[in-house]
């Protein structure tokens, strides 16, 4: 799986989304648009129906439940991760990525655009609160 550079500062979700489903940001924006889901809504990164929503549309399934982050190990081979998690007025925020374990490797695509490489195995700088099992 590729990286998919967030073309928005809000676009994580949308970025990751295009990750999991092989396609670029500017394709997964346009579906997403055509379904009412635009980078610039903040329940994009305080919601997951958004994402599940826009997965569901790119015909990737996920597991209807978030699961608590035990630790990289008990990751599945492929999860959206929250990252960055933080409250703001008393509701939750966070940074989506992907988390991948394939051919004896592990990672995690940040689709943060700032970053020197969007391809991360810094596991002791994450934090991720929970996890979505993407079933792809």
């Amino acid at each position: 799986m590729k990286p998919v550079v967030q073309e928005e500062i809000t676009g994580c979700g949308i970025a990751s989304s295009a990750a999991i489903a092989g396609i670029t940001y500017k394709e997964a924006k346009a579906i997403a648009n055509s379904i009412g889901i635009y980078a610039e809504d903040q329940s994009l990164w305080s919601d997951t129906q958004h994402i599940r929503k826009l997965l569901a549309k790119l015909g990737i399934k996920v597991n209807k439940e978030e699961k608590s982050f035990k630790g990289w190990a008990s990751l599945p081979d492929c999860a959206l991760i929250s990252l960055k998690w933080h409250l703001e007025n008393g509701k939750p925020y966070w940074h989506w990525s992907v988390f991948i374990r394939e051919g004896g490797s592990e990672y995690v695509l940040d689709p943060k655009k700032a970053l020197k490489t969007n391809i991360r195995t810094d596991f002791g700088r994450m934090k991720p609160k929970w996890y979505i099992e993407v079933n792809a």
